[in-house]
């Protein structure tokens, strides 16, 4: 059996071009580094945009590094029994965001050992998906705001996402009606609380945004509120999407059972690495409910083409001037291109996902 040999860890934060907000002008990223025991090697990543990246390093270092030395190397294979080692720390949240970190690397070594893609060894289904436009925009004016819209029309995406959530429901109206005109009939228009509102808040604004004609609402309510969200897709018709803030398969596994969700989102990173997401996959198509992968397009669309096909297209997210590439922060080209609103693979070996500088044995500290 090939084992672990040895996990190492290095934290760095990539600043973003366009800030998401006025405290979040950088991003997160602790780079990983896994040896078997055959030598192979893998490179992945945890991620956290601005909170938690210190404690996620701390805990890939202290516990995950030291209890997955001796461990099976094959994808997937140690996840459980280091889930279940990390449980006492919470079963999800920066338990599975640093799991992450070890999951992405197996994977990327396992890959590169057999001289392909990630997504080849998965068994890739499809040659290109669609991506659709999104951005951090609540707080951009209007006329930023169409800018931003117009700037997706012209690179050819045929969906749109944007930020809803305003105190007053008469801007949010305002500026849902402008994107809508300007996007046309025929483009799909997605909008995102964020969590902002409370069930009879949520009610009132979608049943007021929802003659613009929307694909979908996401996180109306607080991310864990199971029965609110129940409750609220008993009350609107609009598909509810959620999903970034749910962090194990057995929590989709219950907003899927209640009907509180009609599109899940999950991060790969935040659920734990390829291992769940791809369970998580298997979980909503048994429900019949439609995949988007949330934010990360440089990972989440290697892992979209390779999702087998179901009643649903599944769509990816890339949100403007966040990419991992557009922000210098790859060592080595980026493993995908996203033209004319569609994602496709470029030629690659394992993620294709090594951070700058390289981590490797030589240069960075072993762990343990």
């Amino acid at each position: 059996m090939t084992t672990i040999r040895s996990l190492t860890t290095r934290l760095q934060r990539v600043p973003l071009t366009r800030p998401w907000a006025a405290d979040v002008a950088s991003v997160g990223i602790v780079s990983t580094h896994v040896v078997r025991s055959d030598g192979a090697e893998g490179w992945g990543f945890s991620w956290s945009p601005q909170i938690g990246a210190p404690a996620v390093q701390a805990l890939l270092a202290h516990d995950i590094g030291p209890a997955c030395i001796g461990r099976s190397a094959a994808p997937g294979e140690a996840w459980q029994g280091l889930w279940e080692h990390l449980h006492e720390a919470g079963g999800g949240g920066i338990t599975t965001i640093a799991l992450a970190g070890l999951d992405l690397a197996l994977w990327d070594a396992e890959a590169r050992s057999a001289g392909v893609s990630v997504s080849q060894m998965v068994g890739r289904q499809r040659e290109r998906v669609r991506a659709y436009g999104s951005g951090v925009n609540l707080h951009y004016p209007l006329d930023e705001l169409l800018a931003q819209v117009q700037r997706w029309i012209d690179a050819g995406y045929d969906a749109v996402k944007i930020k809803v959530g305003k105190p007053d429901l008469a801007e949010d109206i305002d500026r849902v009606g402008a994107v809508r005109e300007l996007l046309g009939p025929d483009r799909k228009l997605m909008i995102d609380a964020n969590q902002r509102w409370d069930l009879d808040r949520a009610t009132t604004s979608v049943d007021a945004l929802s003659h613009h004609g929307l694909a979908w609402i996401e996180e109306p309510l607080r991310a864990d509120d199971l029965l609110g969200h129940a409750e609220l897709a008993r009350r609107i018709d609009v598909p509810i999407a959620l999903g970034e803030n749910l962090h194990t398969v057995h929590r989709f596994a219950d907003f899927l059972r209640a009907g509180a969700a009609h599109i899940v989102q999950p991060n790969i990173v935040r659920v734990g690495g390829i291992t769940p997401f791809l369970r998580i996959a298997e979980l909503a198509a048994s429900h019949g409910a439609a995949l988007h992968p949330h934010l990360l397009p440089e990972l989440s669309g290697q892992l979209a083409l390779a999702l087998p096909d179901s009643a649903h297209e599944v769509l990816v997210e890339d949100v403007e001037d966040a990419g991992f590439g557009a922000l210098g922060a790859l060592a080595d080209p980026s493993p995908v291109s996203i033209r004319d609103g569609s994602l496709t693979e470029n030629d690659h070996l394992g993620l294709g996902l090594r951070f700058s500088p390289v981590l490797t044995g030589a240069t960075a500290r072993s762990r343990p």
